[in-house]
């Protein structure tokens, strides 16, 4: 289906007689316009594959003959415009070892249409990404929809490459280095009206007005201001780039390591030193890429990119959810509830106390003012969230969220009080980070329509949810809560419901040893930086502040026995009042203005050699058990599971991945050698001998 209803007067197409192609649709239009419909045939969406690109090279080739007045691409997905490359196919050259010849193939196809003699404009409707961008940039003129759903970008840094099909060369030149770098480097989407105003699309008008408008700037043309040229021009020369990237370098520094992350460093060497004409700066460009598309970072991030899929894949069908019951106005209540209400949900707020239910509808409005660009629909959004001290919303909810106190009994009370006032159908869910289900579901009436939707926090940032089974629950109440995490833009992961589940089991060893080390007196600044440098995006003392002592308390309280671990004293009672860490503005660090404030290192400081080790390895131990014990149901689940959990280092490729790529017997060694030095926590737990299968 095209993006709007705009008739197109069909007309031969001169070297179109009697010719048809499976990706393309190729039209006139009474005002001598030709528009190409962008339609991969049996795809869902437009990914750029290499036989689309073949029939794209042959359809130009018969434009340029004859070239009509103006040409227009637009989609034929309702989805939006192109979503990218697509990524199994590149997967697949890597392995063949024919990347090159693919980046070739792309760039020369795209130059291309770059080098057609008439107008050429890409009509933007929704998703335009990666290769789809490139396509659009190698288009005379952009002009864009207006609706929400349209974000234009080019993320390739996030598997681990950067455009290599002409983006790299024309984004600079179109928009100036440093708006392009910013683009590139850190892989954002942009709005519509932000692509405007970066110069990236000359024009935005209504979704129905998309293919008219796309027609008549073909005709006329657009004229960039001189000012906004001339800036373009001047941040490309040899001085300027010699100048930017070292300013570059230092900014991708503070966030990606050069050693784990080599992409944007790889993007700001070739753009700074690159020259002469077209085919030389695409050569270099190809280069670049090729060689990054061999790394394991790249290889790493693309597995990490089909798992975020299949966990999508996990939300397929109608959840039969529109109103939902939250009760308990906390940190994790009040969160989980606005979010529900910003993607669309009717929500009910309870609370024992009307002042924590005002809280969170305060928290609630400065999330809506953050993602609700338009202020119109501001108010539109807040009134799906409503604050309902007496609790009459269970009673019309289609789901009701329990996020209470982390006690088994306080929770089993609550079951007993909101239960028999549900509705049929209705699905009750527990909030809970590690508290067994086979503990919560003794007295509820409907075990089958129970199960634990753990969120993480802070909601609004963390992809995951854990959907926590039990053998009591029906297979449909599963598939509804996962088609229920795709509507709210989360990633669902089916996990057992035993203790700890999967992400705060695999979690909590880790963390514990890090509260061991820092009771030891090494200081949490060090621990921290061990951390980072294995690439894990927050260090596991900041974590435990972050998390709240009080939190990481109660599952030390529930998981340190299951796992047969001593828990020292800082996560053994609960903290102090006044200093449960971030949310209090003390814990372990102080906390200022939402950052920690952390005790500089002497300068001859020098962490234990193996700090790094003794930190990680008992998280790989415990991800191997709980691989072991069926907590998912293969390996693959287990690393989508903990690095969209956990953020655990997304160019590692998850847990298990990064012990089958270090080898068994090396990680088993250096277990045991942690073993003989620190004691029987770092004895290896079962299932490391599966892997060598």
């Amino acid at each position: 289906m095209a993006t709007d209803r705009t008739p197109i007067i069909a007309g031969l197409v001169p070297g179109f007689d009697g010719l048809r192609f499976r990706h393309w649709q190729v039209e006139a239009r009474a005002d001598g316009v030709v528009v190409v419909t962008i339609d991969r045939e049996g795809q869902a969406v437009n990914a750029l594959s290499q036989a689309m690109l073949v029939e794209l090279g042959e359809l130009l080739e018969r434009l340029a003959i004859d070239p009509p007045r103006g040409v227009v691409f637009r989609s034929g997905k309702s989805s939006g415009f192109i979503a990218g490359a697509d990524v199994k196919e590149f997967q697949d050259f890597d392995a063949r070892g024919t990347v090159n010849d693919a980046l070739f193939r792309g760039q020369q196809v795209l130059q291309k249409l770059a080098s057609l003699p008439c107008p050429t404009v890409a009509a933007i409707h929704g998703y335009c990404m990666g290769g789809g961008t490139e396509l659009a940039l190698a288009c005379r003129y952009r002009i864009a929809s207006s609706d929400e759903s349209t974000r234009i970008g080019l993320p390739e840094v996030k598997l681990g490459i950067y455009p290599g099909w002409g983006g790299s060369v024309r984004l600079p030149r179109l928009v100036g280095a440093p708006a392009a770098m910013d683009v590139m480097l850190s892989g954002r989407t942009l709005s519509s009206q932000a692509a405007l105003a970066m110069g990236v699309v000359d024009r935005v008008v209504e979704p129905t007005a998309l293919l008219d408008a796309a027609a008549v700037l073909a005709l006329k043309g657009h004229v960039r201001a001189l000012k906004q040229r001339a800036l373009a021009w001047a941040s490309n020369t040899w001085p300027a780039r010699q100048l930017l990237a070292p300013m570059l370098v230092k900014q991708v520094a503070r966030k990606a390591p050069k050693a784990h992350y080599p992409a944007p460093y790889a993007l700001i060497e070739t753009w700074r030193r690159a020259g002469g004409g077209i085919q030389s700066l695409l050569a270099a460009e190809r280069k670049a890429v090729a060689k990054l598309a061999g790394t394991p970072t790249a290889r790493n991030l693309i597995r990490v990119f089909f798992l975020q899929e299949r966990l999508k894949g996990q939300g397929a069908g109608d959840s039969g959810i529109a109103r939902v019951h939250v009760v308990g106005a906390g940190v994790m209540g009040g969160d989980i509830a606005a979010w529900a209400a910003y993607k669309g949900f009717e929500v009910t707020l309870a609370d024992r106390e009307q002042r924590f239910i005002d809280g969170a509808l305060q928290r609630a409005q400065g999330l809506f003012a953050k993602k609700v660009k338009n202020e119109a629909k501001r108010p539109e959004v807040a009134a799906r969230l409503r604050g309902d001290l007496a609790g009459d919303g269970a009673a019309d909810a289609d789901l009701v969220i329990e996020a209470i106190i982390e006690q088994a009994e306080a929770k089993r009370e609550l079951y007993a009080a909101v239960e028999p006032r549900m509705k049929p159908g209705a699905l009750l869910t527990t909030n809970t980070s590690s508290i067994p289900l086979t503990d919560l579901r003794g007295h509820i009436q409907r075990p089958a329509q129970f199960a634990g939707l753990h969120y993480f926090n802070p909601v609004a940032l963390m992809p995951l949810v854990e959907i926590i089974h039990h053998d009591a629950m029906a297979a449909d109440t599963g598939q509804r809560l996962a088609a229920f995490c795709k509507t709210l833009g989360k990633l669902p992961v089916p996990v057992a419901g035993t203790p700890g589940f999967l992400v705060n089991r695999v979690l909590f060893p880790y963390m514990l040893e890090a509260a061991t080390a820092f009771a030891e007196g090494i200081p949490g600044a060090a621990i921290d930086k061990a951390a980072k440098k294995f690439g894990m995006p927050m260090g596991p003392i900041e974590l435990i502040d972050t998390v709240g002592l009080d939190v990481a308390a109660g599952v030390a309280r529930e998981l340190a026995p299951f796992l047969g671990l001593e828990v020292p004293a800082a996560l053994s009672a609960p903290p102090e009042a006044g200093k449960r860490g971030k949310k209090d503005g003390q814990g372990l660090y102080k906390w200022v203005d939402g950052k920690p404030v952390k005790p500089e290192l002497p300068k001859d400081y020098v962490a234990p050699a193996d700090l790094e080790d003794r930190l990680v390895l008992p998280l790989l131990n415990e991800a191997v058990a709980a691989l072991h014990d069926g907590v998912v149901a293969d390996a693959d689940l287990l690393d989508a599971g903990v690095i969209f959990g956990t953020g655990f280092a997304p160019f590692r490729g998850g847990p298990i991945q990064y012990i089958r790529e270090t080898g068994v017997d090396a990680v088993l060694a250096r277990l045991q050698d942690l073993r003989a030095r620190h004691g029987e926590r770092f004895a290896p737990r079962p299932g490391w001998d599966a892997l060598r299968t």
